[in-house]
């Protein structure tokens, strides 16, 4: 069989909220973070799992950030963003031989400082979504203070997702 390998984008932040986090960590890929800001955000806020999830939905077409999260989140009260992120894992499993083959990110932030969670983050990652960590690549920026972001104002994820699929 003949296979043929796309590659999406999906984009995702969060600006923190102000005064303390009451719990003391952030989620990024599903792993906990400490950090002494939340997210200022109906879910959980995990912007690399929504960044996944908008990548996933740019190759299946169907929006679930926006929509079926939107439907759970504010109207099932269902916060946990890995929920999410298995209903555009449904929409994939219905594409016949479609698999997610590797994950590149980008995570620009002044804080929480990164570099000691990467293992943690790409482990939890390549859990939810079947890969070894090996196939999960994560960069961290400050950002060099030119954006929100770079500032200390949130954090924002860019991900490339390789898909391989049969040729049509």
């Amino acid at each position: 069989m003949e296979y043929e390998y796309v590659t999406t984008i999906g984009q995702d932040s969060h600006r923190f909220a102000e005064g303390e986090n009451p719990s003391g960590t952030i989620k990024l890929g599903g792993y906990d973070v400490p950090y002494g800001r939340a997210y200022s955000a109906n879910s959980d806020g995990d912007v690399v799992l929504h960044a996944i999830t908008n990548a996933i939905s740019g190759l299946t077409g169907i929006n679930i950030l926006g929509g079926r999260a939107d439907e759970l989140c504010l109207g099932q009260g269902i916060r946990d963003s890995r929920v999410y992120l298995e209903e555009g894992l449904k929409d994939l499993a219905a594409i016949p031989g479609a698999q997610i083959t590797y994950v590149s990110m980008s995570i620009e932030c002044l804080a929480p400082k990164l570099k000691e969670h990467i293992p943690g983050i790409k482990a939890s990652v390549g859990e939810i979504l079947g890969l070894a960590p090996s196939r999960i690549g994560i960069t961290a920026t400050t950002g060099e203070h030119l954006t929100g972001m770079g500032r200390g104002e949130g954090i924002q994820v860019f991900v490339a997702v390789t898909f391989k699929l049969p040729a049509s």
